[in-house]
């Protein structure tokens, strides 16, 4: 068995306070259970470190020893917390985050500069990634997801939701013409996901409910991508709102069928692991970015 830190404390008290009446009273415990803990202590150590008698105690060589080490220990062990302290009070450290790279590119990018002059001693490393990861396997801190979330196993928190927009460039409608009815999405382009079949979901009232399954003209991995080609004029999308409001403001992408959206906002949150209190740093983008995605949310 290893010796603990209490047992280092009540050690080092007894040596400094001279008796062990007196280092008891100031440890707050009885001069037997103080006894008793140096017992311990030697029979684990297998040694003898303090020479006992009814009038005096005197340190072995063992006992000198140990003590001068024990006080090193000691102190570098408040130092620790000294510093974790601190470290929790201003925020501090590597925070590594992931998410899909057109969430990544529209919803946390454009705001790092601020986050950095906020909190400038915390170390960003921002990953992006179209699938789910694993948060262990990648040493990721925290995870952004957009959509229902299936893993019970991580602690989640809402960051709020993003509308959908059906969308396409007036090069395309010029050239192409605005459907007026959810029907007439046949007669066109549409672009839509390689993968996860939810996706490709649209939201939109028809005869038979409020969500359309479209068959993807173009089909891509990445949300950015069929961004891109929504701008080239490639075809009609349904794309969030986080990552097409400053295309829709600017009349680069132009919003169709709108009397027919059903409404339906994506959920956006951020999966970590917890096993106690979050890190500081870990709070302090939970709390920042929230403020940033809410301007996203109507």
């Amino acid at each position: 068995m290893k010796a603990r830190s209490d047992e280092l404390q009540i050690f080092v008290s007894v040596i400094e306070c001279g008796s062990i009446s007196a280092a008891a009273e100031q440890v707050g415990q009885t001069p037997s259970a103080v006894s008793r803990t140096l017992s311990r202590l030697e029979a684990k150590l297998d040694t003898t470190l303090i020479n006992r008698t009814t009038r005096r105690m005197d340190l072995t060589e063992e006992g000198k020893y140990f003590f001068e080490q024990a006080k090193v220990i000691l102190a570098q062990m408040d130092d620790l917390e000294e510093r974790l302290s601190s470290r929790q009070k201003k925020p501090a450290g590597r925070l590594r985050i992931n998410a899909a790279v057109p969430f990544m590119l529209h919803g946390i990018v454009p705001y790092i500069a601020e986050f950095r002059r906020l909190y400038p001693d915390i170390q960003l490393e921002l990953n992006s990634d179209d699938l789910i990861i694993d948060l262990l396997e990648q040493s990721t801190d925290i995870a952004i997801r957009i959509g229902a979330l299936a893993d019970s196993t991580l602690h989640a928190r809402s960051l709020g939701c993003t509308p959908l927009h059906i969308l396409a460039s007036p090069d395309y409608l010029k050239q192409y013409g605005t459907p007026s009815t959810v029907a007439e999405l046949a007669d066109h382009t549409l672009l839509g996901f390689t993968q996860t079949e939810t996706l490709n979901h649209w939201p939109l009232r028809h005869v038979e409910g409020d969500r359309w399954l479209i068959q993807p003209s173009i089909a891509a991995s990445s949300g950015e991508t069929l961004r891109q080609l929504a701008l080239q004029g490639q075809g009609i999308g349904c794309l969030s709102n986080f990552m097409t409001v400053e295309d829709i403001n600017a009349g680069r992408l132009v919003p169709v069928l709108e009397a027919f959206n059903s409404g339906y906002r994506q959920p956006i949150h951020a999966v970590f692991y917890r096993n106690s209190q979050l890190a500081l740093r870990i709070q302090c983008f939970l709390d920042f970015i929230q403020t940033k995605l809410a301007r996203y949310a109507c």
